[in-house]
């Protein structure tokens, strides 16, 4: 007797118990995505501000973008902004075609 393939919260099948090492990859790079995306986003809000966190020059831009990237990593581990749920889908959507 075959047991039905597991779902996700996502409503996408996962793959199968040995695979289970690639859904984790998959995951991880569905949210370093999404921390890119939230970077970004963050820099284009922090435009108009005229200044970075250290103040006005090159070190403060690059002191901004460290920041930016850190704080997208932080809100895509907690829980994100749905990006990287969608990504995981499409990503698992590619996988049943191939």
């Amino acid at each position: 007797m075959t047991t039905p393939p597991a779902t996700s919260p996502l409503g996408a099948s996962l793959p199968p118990e040995g695979q289970g090492g690639q859904l984790k990859r998959l995951r991880e790079t569905a949210q370093e995505f999404e921390a890119l995306f939230v970077a970004q986003m963050l820099a284009t809000m922090n435009q108009g501000l005229g200044h970075g966190l250290a103040g006005e020059g090159a070190q403060s831009d690059i002191y901004q973008d460290m920041f930016n990237q850190e704080v997208g990593k932080l809100i895509s581990r907690a829980g994100g902004i749905g990006v990287a749920d969608a990504i995981l889908r499409e990503m698992l959507k590619m996988q049943e075609l191939a």
